[in-house]
């Protein structure tokens, strides 16, 4: 299908996906989300896909949240365009953070609000230095979505999150690094090769295994510690009967480099 506000390909196994609204900062509107989660859907259901990338186009926002400016512009229906916004990028995020394939954010730029959602959703991020992070929802009298409020407390803990919500800090890349939010920080012009190289690695890799590794870490905070041993008794056992596991296991014996195949 084709997108209006998404930049959307895939190539190599790696399906990628930019949000494309550089003037608006790559701000969220009700059909950019509704774009997302179908994007989202579209990467899900393709097993050739094994790497999804997620940023925004050119080089000032990864994405500034949601489209405050345009909703403001329509002040009798802001509580319902908020709904509708919310429910298709909630959506997007569910399916993000359950796929199969490892979702990275590349963070060219800004993030703020539901920004911070979508790349703290994301399994791992790879931040330019001239990017800024912040929150701002209290800032103009609202309160966090996209995921946020779940994320963020297990990523940066429950004290720094409430500085981000409370304060409206703003953090430099090197700052978001320091606090767990990204996974490494690159001068602006080595980031596309950065990502891509990550994104290859991602690609050779045991694709069914990492999607087990997700939904482990997921089920973690839910499950009290003899649970989760069970479910990861239960992964591995999964694991070591699928072709990438026993090709792992054969390399390893051989002292050879395994070839996974992704399933």
């Amino acid at each position: 299908m084709t997108y209006e506000t998404l930049i959307f390909g895939i190539e190599n196994a790696v399906a990628r996906i930019t949000i494309n609204r550089p003037e608006q900062m790559s701000a969220i509107d009700v059909l950019t989300a509704r774009e997302l989660a179908l994007a989202a859907k579209q990467c899900s259901a393709d097993s050739t896909v094994r790497c999804v990338v997620l940023t925004g186009a050119g080089d000032r926002a990864f994405c500034a949240g949601g489209d405050v400016v345009g909703f403001a512009s329509d002040p009798e229906r802001i509580d319902s365009l908020l709904d509708e916004m919310t429910g298709h990028l909630h959506d997007a995020i569910s399916v993000f953070a359950r796929m199969r394939s490892p979702v990275l954010a590349g963070v060219n730029g800004t993030v703020a609000g539901a920004g911070l959602g979508l790349m703290a959703a994301a399994d791992l991020a790879v931040a330019s230095q001239k990017a800024k992070f912040t929150s701002a929802y209290t800032k103009i009298g609202l309160t966090p979505d996209g995921s946020t409020t779940w994320f963020l407390p297990r990523l940066i803990g429950h004290r720094r999150t409430k500085e981000l919500y409370l304060l409206n800090r703003v953090l430099s890349a090197d700052e978001a690094m320091a606090w767990g939010l990204v996974n490494r920080v690159v001068a602006p012009e080595d980031l596309a090769a950065t990502v891509d190289e990550i994104a290859q690695q991602l690609v050779r890799g045991p694709t069914l295994a990492f999607a087990s590794v997700k939904q482990l870490l997921l089920s973690s905070d839910e499950s009290d510690l003899e649970q989760q041993m069970k479910r990861e008794s239960a992964s591995i056992v999964q694991m070591s009967r699928s072709r990438d596991g026993l090709a792992g296991v054969k390399a390893f014996k051989d002292k050879a480099a395994p070839s996974f195949v992704g399933s």
